[in-house]
């Protein structure tokens, strides 16, 4: 398979990016897992489970089962890893996103095969949220949390006979900038449902290919077996000759959950010195985008019409979650620069620029990711709508994880990203909708809600986050969305429609709307003799 970039750790507890994501899923195991096609929690390391009636104090049955390295798994591995998560010297990225009301869960040892979680508080996914985390082994790791260096074990550059997981595959050989290969554990614990050891495959092989158009030509070559991503819509039709042809499968998976996103930098001060301060962080500006910028041409141009208008932040394809109340934003450019006009951008001098009351262009920048053909579309897309209504924008692409860096450090003036939420349950990604969250994207960490829009949200997640009724959660999302349009912190145009292409050798694929919508079930993933 393919990967645009390298991973910047082999440790999930400490890096999010998309490759490390990968690693762990392949390498390393959950307490529960979320099955992508039902959302349904299924039994994982823990193989069952039971509540007490207060909601509050879960009692986990472990599996007695062991790592790739035959180091068996226990109740202390469990204990370990939330310690190490909690840790704040670690200043692990899933902190955030596994706690309650800000505290953390409390993990104990009942024995070697047993463990309780208990939540600070009544939380309403309960065990759901376990699903986040991936439980290492102590053996390995435990010398480093106990040095204080945890934060910097199982670099890339650690040798991957120091690694070990309680998932399908073992990380085997790594080449900085050509591939990774995976090769079956033969310690790996789940069974198929004839009764048949997992993974099938013994070896899966992922090779770096930064541009969306040659791992395109490699998949429909027959050099490529599975695609990073899904099938762009600039080569759905060559992609489909392919699959008439046999040379390869296309799967329909449906309509993304979640569309790209487009986003200002938020965070006080990162404009305290640059003359565009009074306008660039304004509410009106982000509206008046929303309405400039024609999401049907946005999504003829960009998907090539594979795409339905978003006009919020849940997609209509969220079924469970998404509010109906969303209002539908008009294009109405007319109305967009009437807005921009009451920031102080007027377009004063009749050329069709606007200006600021020093008479200085209205003018900033596009951060988008290199070698990924549908967000550069989308970034100048926007650039040309916006052009319509006299604002200037420039476009800046950077490779992946330099992009990561521009946003982790507040070094940009707008970015079109593709970020992806953990679960389509909204109190699992509470790094996202609290204002102290590291995924807040647009004001990350804050410690305490820089605007009182923002606290109205933090205080509706966490009551939505604490209620067990899905009626009452429900009513309690659709108010955080409606105050989330309202401001729009980030702008939505369009979610694509996902076609996802396999090798014709490849079988028992199980699709699914995901960031890995076929290598979520690598495990189950067999190929043709």
């Amino acid at each position: 398979m393919s990967v645009r970039s390298d991973p910047l750790s082999f440790n999930r507890l400490q890096s999010g990016d998309r490759t490390t994501e990968l690693c762990a899923i392949l390498t390393q195991a959950k307490l529960v897992r979320i099955n992508k096609v039902t959302q349904e929690v299924e039994p994982a390391l823990a193989e069952s489970w039971t509540v007490d009636a207060d909601h509050r104090r879960y009692t986990l049955k472990l599996r007695d089962v062991r790592f790739s390295d035959d180091h068996p798994f226990t109740a202390d591995d469990v204990v370990f890893t939330f310690a190490a998560l909690y840790d704040k010297k670690n200043d692990s990225v899933l902190a955030d996103s596994m706690t309650v009301n800000g505290k953390p869960l409390t993990v104990a040892a009942v024995d070697a095969h047993t463990v309780t979680i208990t939540f600070p508080s009544p939380y309403g996914p309960g065990v759901r949220i376990l699903d986040n985390v991936p439980i290492l082994p102590k053996h390995k790791l435990d010398a480093a949390e106990s040095a204080g260096t945890f934060a910097k074990a199982w670099t890339v550059a650690t040798p991957t006979a120091d690694l070990a997981g309680a998932g399908p595959f073992v990380l085997t050989s790594y080449a900085p900038g050509q591939r990774l290969v995976f090769d079956r554990n033969p310690h790996y614990w789940r069974t198929s449902a004839s009764g048949e050891h997992l993974p099938y495959l013994d070896r899966i092989t992922v090779e770096m290919i930064p541009d969306q158009n040659a791992e395109m030509l490699r998949i429909e070559g027959g050099q490529l077996d599975v695609m990073n991503d899904d099938v762009t819509a600039e080569a759905y039709a060559a992609v489909k000759q392919a699959a008439n042809q046999g040379r390869v499968q296309m799967l329909d998976v449906g309509s993304a959950m979640q569309a790209d996103s487009y986003w200002f930098n938020l965070k006080p001060g990162a404009f305290a010195n640059d003359p565009r301060a009074s306008w660039i962080q304004r509410d009106e500006l982000r509206h008046a985008i929303s309405m400039a910028v024609d999401r049907k041409t946005f999504a003829d141009t960009v998907f090539l019409g594979a795409a339905d208008p978003v006009y919020g932040p849940v997609s209509p394809s969220n079924r469970t979650w998404y509010w109906t109340g969303t209002p539908t934003t008009p294009h109405d450019p007319k109305a967009a620069k009437a807005l921009l006009a009451t920031i102080g951008l007027v377009d004063r001098n009749n050329d069709g620029v606007l200006v600021d009351a020093q008479g200085k262009p209205a003018r900033f920048s596009i951060l988008v990711q290199t070698g990924r053909p549908r967000l550069e579309r989308a970034a100048s897309v926007i650039a040309d709508e916006l052009k319509r209504i006299g604002l200037t924008v420039d476009i800046v692409t950077l490779e992946g994880n330099a992009v990561i860096g521009k946003i982790l450090s507040g070094q940009y003036d707008s970015v079109y990203f593709a970020p992806t939420m953990s679960d389509i349950d909204p109190a699992t990604n509470l790094d996202f909708w609290l204002s102290s969250g590291g995924f807040h994207l647009w004001n990350p960490s804050q410690k305490t809600p820089s605007t009182p829009w923002e606290k109205q949200i933090d205080d509706l997640m966490r009551r939505q986050s604490a209620v067990s009724d899905p009626a009452e959660r429900k009513r309690l999302f659709d108010e955080v969305q409606k105050i989330f349009i309202e401001h729009d912190p980030i702008v939505y145009f369009a979610a694509r429609h996902i076609y996802v292409a396999v090798s014709s050798r490849v079988t028992t694929v199980i699709p699914a709307v995901d960031l890995f919508p076929v290598m979520w079930a690598a495990d189950q993933i067999a190929v043709k003799h």
